[in-house]
Formats: C-alpha cells, structure tokens, sequence
C-alpha cells in the first residue's frame, strides 16, 4: 500500500496520466470533446459506467488533476471545478437548495455572496439570516424547520476576523445541517475546514490558489454524494472552468505550499510593524496575539494568511490620502498575488453600502486591507512607512 504522501509533494506529482509521448509535465489538452472507439463504448461512456471523458463541460483532464489535487489537500472525497469562485459559490447553493429552504450565514461575507443571498436567492423563496462573527451563540436562536445550510468564510473579508470551525461543525452536526465553508483566505495549505466538520469548501481560486493574478477560476469539494448534485447541476447550466485555467492553476498548486510560506512570514512582519506605528489605531492579524480570535486561529490555521488590516486615524480621507501616498505597492481589487496589494474598502469596494452596514461587517472609514505579497519585506514596509507618515 502506499503511504500517504506529503501536502507539498502531493501537489506535484498528483498528475495525469502521461501519454504515449511520455511528457514530463502535463500537457494542454484544449479540446471541446472527446472520441469513443464504437457505438458500445459511446453508449456505456454516456451510461456513466466508465470514467471516459464526453465533453470539457462536463470534465477534461486539465480540470480533472487541479480538482484533484485540491481534493486531496482537503480531505475531501470529491469535487468540481469552476469558471470562478462565486460560480462555486451559486452552483453549490443552487445544487443543494430548494424553493423555500432557509440559510444561517455569517454577514461577514463576500459582497458577491450577500448580494446573492440578499437579491437573487430570494427570487427562488430562499431566505438568509444573519449572524454576526462576534454573535456566534446566536446562530441556533436562527435554526429554523426549513433551515438547510450554515455558511461562513474564515478568514473573513475584508476585516479577518476567524469564525470557530469546530463550533460551527458541532452546531451543524447536533441539528443535521450542512456546512459550506469559504476557505479562500486561508487556502487547503493552511486550513482544512473538513477535518472541523464542514461537508463543502469553495474556494476562489484567482486568489492565493493562482497567486499571480493571471487567471479567473473556483472550486467546490466536500461529500461524494453532495459533488454529486452540484456536478449534475452544473452540468446542465455551464459555468466550467477551462481547461487553459485548470492547467495554469494545476501548476499554481505546484508552489503553493512555498510562497504561502512567505506570504505569512511577511505579513507578519507587516502586521508587526504597523502594531507599532502611531498613526494606525488597530491592526487585524490572525497571528497576532492581539487578534480578538488568536486562539482560535492558532487551533485550525498553520499560519495566518497573507492578509492584514488595520484602521487609520482620519476616516476616509485618511484612507483615500494613504493610497493616493503609495508608491510601490498596487491599488487593486484583487488579493492572493505576488504583488502586495492595497485597497480602502469604505472608499471603494463597500463605498455603496450604508456606514452602519459597513459597520456590521467590521469595515469602518478607516479601514485599510493589505495582500502582503512576496516582494523583499523591508521594500513592503518602506512604502506603507512612507505612506503613513503625515
């Protein structure tokens, strides 16, 4: 039998299987469907009873070697890859959930997600209720008979706060819930929401999964028969990934392990520094000891993510003044790159929202999110000093 082998090693050499050019690496294999050798083993393809590839729709093997590389640094028994994360996102709740079916998330989400479960779910009689990441011993009072999924993302976006996986597992068990995780900010290399009880993860694999911003991509992974639905639906509505972004992200994985590493030694370093710079009120880092939720994250996380955030005195125009000062770093909405990345998101991406709506998800007017990035640290931190400085 073989042994089980190591997180880093299973991301290289979980490969397909080489063709009779005997390639080292695996190639593209840009093709929209697939051949059978007759009409028997068209039909029995068809029948699901070999695991022959029909259509890139449906599988490839480029997506078929990142979803299982991503399976397998999970825990997991299955998985489907997508065209983006909030494609997993919506395919997951669209495969499991049904007219008049009942959700309990936490409102510290991606504004994608709320908005999916504030103005779309609700079109199909799917309604959400909310609790807060510092209310969680209120999510049983918003179990209802209908109530079908707890969700959550930990860490969370934009303020990374950490919600207790082991807590929201055994909540989910004792009232025969699933548990559908986002475990986008951390990545299967430094959490695994599985072995705390969560029957799905998604994640968006633009972020630290690609980790050089080149392409769009997402994933779903969990229980065999739940992949099972969502596979199904999302055989029949077509949101895919290709196989030009599972080949990419395939290899993305390959390093994964190597600049998640440094991407935590940095932004430690940076949550360190800005710990002690005057003009910075507060500064959220799970692996900071003055993090609200340090214990916690310690307990489910090897490290503590690449991203920091931290609240300037002045409100938004101390906020808006802190980019417009940067000089190296890149002002953009993504995050999970090799470039450290700098938003403002009371200024930018939550500007539409009410400030007490920003305020129920920790994003005050001074709120500044950092994506630490893999440059040289004290370049990082020579750009946020002068930036900061009056």
């Amino acid at each position: 039998m073989n042994a089980k082998k190591h997180f880093e090693t299973e991301a290289i050499r979980n490969q397909t299987e080489r063709s009779q050019f005997s390639e080292h690496s695996t190639p593209l294999y840009l093709t929209s469907s697939f051949v059978f050798d007759d009409a028997e083993d068209m039909r029995a393809s068809f029948a699901e009873e070999n695991e022959k590839n029909l259509y890139s729709r449906f599988s490839n093997p480029n997506t078929t070697e990142f979803v299982d590389k991503i399976v397998a640094m999970e825990g997991a028994e299955s998985g489907y890859a997508f065209a983006t994360g909030m494609a997993a996102i919506f395919s997951t709740f669209g495969a499991l959930l049904k007219s008049g079916d009942h959700i309990v998330s936490a409102r510290s989400v991606f504004g994608s997600t709320h908005t999916l479960f504030t103005k779309y779910l609700p079109n199909w009689n799917i309604e959400t209720s909310y609790f807060k990441v510092d209310e969680v011993d209120r999510i049983e009072s918003l179990i209802q008979p209908n109530t079908k999924i707890i969700y959550a993302e930990t860490p969370t976006n934009p303020a990374v706060d950490i919600l207790d996986l082991e807590l929201l597992g055994k909540i989910a068990k004792k009232h025969n819930l699933l548990l559908v995780i986002d475990n986008c900010f951390a990545t299967p290399y430094l959490q695994q929401p599985i072995k705390f009880g969560a029957d799905i993860v998604v994640h968006s694999a633009t972020k630290l999964i690609d980790g050089q911003g080149r392409v769009l991509g997402g994933v779903a992974v969990g229980k065999e028969d739940l992949i099972r639905e969502i596979y199904l639906f999302s055989r029949n509505t077509g949101p895919a990934m290709s196989p030009f972004n599972a080949w990419v992200l395939s290899k993305s994985l390959e390093t994964l392990a190597v600049r998640v590493d440094k991407h935590c030694e940095n932004a430690l370093k940076v949550a360190e520094y800005l710990e002690n710079n005057s003009n910075v009120n507060w500064v959220k880092y799970p692996f900071l000891r003055s993090h609200p939720q340090y214990e916690v994250a310690k307990k489910q996380m090897k490290f503590g993510g690449n991203i920091v955030s931290f609240e300037l005195n002045g409100g938004i125009e101390a906020g808006r003044n802190f980019l417009n000062k940067i000089k190296m770093c890149s002002l953009s909405a993504n995050l999970g790159d090799t470039r450290t990345i700098v938003t403002h998101p009371a200024s930018t991406t939550h500007s539409k929202l009410s400030e007490k709506d920003r305020l129920e998800v920790s994003i005050t007017d001074g709120l500044v999110r950092i994506s630490v990035g893999l440059e040289h640290i004290d370049d990082i931190i020579n750009d946020l000093d002068q930036a900061l400085k009056n």
